[in-house]
């Protein structure tokens, strides 16, 4: 299979180029700074593009039989507008193409709940301070991609991970249709997720949450290592 990845010179983005490449899948990696692109494989093609760019969306996604997004931008006050503006580029490519399977990274910031081990601190002051505060413009723009995702005739799979965090290797996760209670997200098991996912029709035009069961921080370390790092 020939996928196009969007986002993938960023952290996830770059385990998913990895994960795709290990399992025998022919990669287009689509990223704004190509030289600085650190994978390299026989059957990687990297290449310059921005997801605003109409023609060069167009351009990286001739030719693929699946797209993967890993599209990421910084939190801030300003408005935001790179996950909707940029998946309505891909979604118009794919139309122009005829490829149907959509595979895009949102956030379960863009519907939070409380979780049975946030405990206070994380559920009445961390979880609103980030989703309401430091990151309304982010998660408000994320609910536009969703929305325009949802309204479109691909086969698509919106898929959740909650805070994300690194490991080195597969720890195990959980992939559950709507919304799952656990905190943290390592990214090597979301681009494990997204990659099984190709395959499976259970969740085709399905919203799901992933989340890692093994090998997770703690709170604060996750603070110290992810959020306060940003």
């Amino acid at each position: 299979m020939r996928i196009t990845i969007f986002g993938a010179n960023g952290p996830t983005g770059r385990v998913l180029t990895g994960q795709a490449l290990a399992a025998g899948h022919r990669v287009a990696a689509v990223t704004r700074h190509p030289d600085s692109f650190p994978l390299h494989h026989d059957h990687l093609e990297v290449l310059g593009a921005d997801v605003l760019a109409p023609a060069a969306v167009d351009a990286a996604v001739a030719g693929s039989d699946a797209v993967l997004s890993t599209l990421g931008v910084p939190a801030g006050r300003k408005p935001i507008n790179t996950y909707s503006r940029g998946v309505a580029n891909i979604l118009a490519a794919m139309r122009h193409h005829r490829v149907r399977r959509l595979v895009v990274v949102s956030s379960s910031g863009v519907d939070p709940h409380t979780y049975s081990d946030g405990g206070f601190l994380f559920n009445r002051v961390l979880l609103p301070l980030l989703t309401r505060v430091l990151g309304r413009t982010l998660y408000d723009d994320m609910r536009r991609m969703e929305a325009l995702v949802r309204a479109s005739d691909r086969e698509w799979t919106i898929v959740r991970p909650s805070a994300l965090h690194h490991l080195p290797s597969p720890a195990g996760y959980t992939v559950v249709e709507g919304h799952a209670d656990g905190l943290f997200t390592a990214r090597v098991d979301l681009a494990a997720s997204m990659l099984a996912l190709l395959d499976d029709d259970r969740y085709r035009r399905s919203t799901v949450s992933v989340i890692t069961t093994a090998g997770n921080p703690t709170l604060l370390r996750w603070m110290r290592g992810e959020a306060l790092s940003r």
